[in-house]
Parts: C-alpha cells; sequence; structure tokens
C-alpha cells in the first residue's frame, strides 16, 4: 500500500504502459483516474480494477486539449477532492506518423508528446502547489537522450524536450512542495498505432540484458518516483533501457 489515500492521474492509461501503472498504483492503494482518448478501453480497464477491489474510473482526455485537462482535473477534484500524482504517459511514437520527414508528423509528435506533457504538468501544479504537495511523472524516452536512424526525428525532440520540461518544472514547483522527474524507457513491445516492431528486435542483441523490456518494470520505476519513498528527488531522470544508453 505504498500509494495508499492518494488520488493519481494517469494519461493513456488505457492501455500499454499506461494500463500497467494504473493496476500497479490501484493495487498499492491509489485511486486512479484512467485518462485516455480511448474511452472504451479505458472504462474496460477501471471496470477491471473495481471488480479487483480497486478503486478507478476513466476520463477522455485528448492531452492536446487544454480544456481537456481543465475538465479532467476539475472532475478528479470534484471525485475525490484531492490531486497527488500525475503521471503523463501518454504518447506516440516516431514510427505512427508515416512520413518520418514531414511537418504534418513533427506538429502531431509535438502535440501530443510535449505540449500535451506541458499542459499536464502545468495545471496539475498548479493545483498540487495549493495543497503543498504533489508528484509528477514524466514518460520521456531514451530518445530524449540519443537519436535513432529510424522513425520521424520529431520523436527525439519530442522526448528530449520533456526530459528538460520536467527539471524546469522542477525547479520552479519544487519551493511549493511538488516533485516532477522523467522516466526514460528503452525498447518494449510496440506502442499502439506503432509500426515498427521489426527494428525493436534487432535491437535485442545491442541491448546488454538481451530482451525488450515489460511494461510492468516500467511501471514500478514510476511508482518509486511517485510515492513518498522518492519524497527528495526531484528533477531527476530514471532511466528504465536494458544498459542500452549505457554503452
Amino acid at each position: 500500500m505504498r500509494l495508499k489515500d492518494k488520488v493519481a492521474v494517469i494519461t493513456g492509461g488505457a492501455h500499454g504502459m499506461g494500463e500497467a501503472e494504473a493496476r500497479l498504483f490501484a493495487r498499492e492503494g491509489a485511486a486512479v483516474v484512467i485518462a485516455d482518448v480511448l474511452t472504451g478501453r479505458g472504462e474496460a480497464v477501471a471496470a477491471d480494477i473495481n471488480a479487483c477491489q480497486g478503486r478507478a474510473m476513466s476520463l477522455h482526455c485528448d492531452v492536446t486539449s487544454e480544456s481537456d485537462w481543465k475538465a479532467l482535473i476539475a472532475r478528479t477534484l470534484e471525485t475525490h477532492g484531492r490531486l497527488d500524482i500525475l503521471v503523463n504517459n501518454a504518447g506516440i511514437s516516431g514510427s505512427a506518423v508515416g512520413d518520418d520527414l514531414s511537418l504534418e508528423g513533427w506538429n502531431r509528435l509535438m502535440g501530443i508528446n510535449a505540449t500535451g506533457v506541458f499542459l499536464g504538468t502545468t495545471l496539475a501544479a498548479q493545483e498540487m502547489a495549493k495543497a503543498g504537495r504533489g508528484s509528477i511523472v514524466n514518460i520521456s524516452s531514451i530518445m530524449g537522450f540519443v537519436g535513432g536512424p529510424e522513425g520521424h526525428p520529431g520523436y527525439a525532440a519530442s522526448k528530449g524536450a520533456v526530459r528538460l520540461l520536467t527539471k524546469a518544472a522542477a525547479v520552479r514547483w519544487g519551493p511549493q512542495g511538488v516533485r516532477v522527474n522523467s522516466v526514460h524507457p528503452g525498447y518494449m513491445p510496440a506502442m499502439l498505432g506503432g509500426t515498427n516492431a521489426g527494428g525493436r528486435a534487432a535491437k535485442i542483441p545491442l541491448t546488454p540484458l538481451r530482451r525488450l523490456g515489460e511494461p510492468i518494470e516500467v511501471a514500478y520505476g514510476v511508482l518509486f518516483l511517485a510515492s513518498d519513498e522518492a519524497s527528495f528527488v526531484t528533477g531527476t531522470e530514471l532511466v528504465i533501457d536494458g544498459g542500452y544508453i549505457a554503452q
């Protein structure tokens, strides 16, 4: 029960890493708000959590929409009376945008992966600051540190933006008791909508642990940063990549 009596919003919580985080947080005692554009999938995950004696609800949120973010936070506060944790997990991969040199692809990647994190971090931090406490965990990527030859370069740019936005937010909101950290997963099973499963498999021999990661392995890192166990941790980067960028 590392998150007992906490209220956590998880974007992209209807599938993949976000779903793993939502289920883990619920098992650790949090009331979970699953925020996703895939409302039906989110409702199914929430129903399953509730059937297992957890607490969860699903709300629609397009992370590029400021009005959606405001409605999400307002509904969370109306339902639970507090907001302790935000996990900015929603994102798309560089292989999900088609033409890897297009401006349209760049704008879509930056909108979801970077602007969405900015909106969530800013609006949640303002509410958390009123209470004098809170934890925000932003999901970046190892591509926030290094480039790669495949996919749209906007993916690396967006994840690099998340990395430094996190540091800036940690410095800005720290005096109000709000911690902000980033998590940088390595190669995992393909994201929903991604098309580069073969490219991921090719990374296995290049990764010291010789396998892809699992969403639950990221979720446990996010859990630590979200919990009070990390009460003196802010502005930092947790890399969960099987050793890929250590080389």
